[in-house]
């Protein structure tokens, strides 16, 4: 089953400076975070915010190929999730016939912005995205608690001398 969602915005991932784009259910709460590349966040972000480059950027070049061909963008499928790698799918349409490829979801997105396509994500995927939230933070747990143990393993009583209350 697909859920509709659409582009709620962009964020940066604190630790590692990563652009992410944040889907929300059009008819629900939940959120999807992808983490995508700069060049890719840059796109989304520019038709998002309406801005307009004197010469056509890449997803911008493609939607004008597509028009001239008449191919029509029917959706986008943020489809799979494998070893933390999202996978999405664009359903075009030409000359009556639906054509599918394959596409990262950034890329994806990006292009359904400009065309007006909906999103759709695939409930397997938001529910193996919740299961990776609560690894990595699992994860990172145990690596800051191994970090603190480090820490405190290497102090010698005279560190503490050297910090006066």
């Amino acid at each position: 089953m697909f859920r509709p969602m659409v582009i709620s915005g962009l964020t940066v991932d604190p630790l590692t400076n990563s652009p992410i784009v944040i889907l929300k259910e059009t008819d629900g709460d939940r959120t999807l975070p992808i983490w995508i590349g700069l060049l890719e966040a840059t796109a989304i972000a520019s038709e998002l915010e309406g801005i307009n480059f004197s010469r056509p950027m890449t997803h911008d070049l493609l939607k004008n190929i597509m028009e001239m061909i008449e191919v029509r963008v029917e959706r986008v499928e943020v489809c799979d999730l494998k070893n933390n790698t999202y996978y999405a799918l664009i359903h075009f349409q030409h000359k009556g016939k639906a054509i599918t490829i394959d596409a990262r979801p950034s890329d994806a997105l990006a292009i359904s912005l400009r065309v007006g396509a909906p999103i759709f994500v695939a409930e397997e995927v938001i529910q193996k995205s919740k299961q990776i939230d609560l690894q990595a933070e699992a994860e990172d747990k145990t690596e800051q608690g191994k970090k603190w143990q480090e820490i405190l393993e290497k102090l010698n009583r005279e560190d503490f001398g050297k910090y006066k209350m």
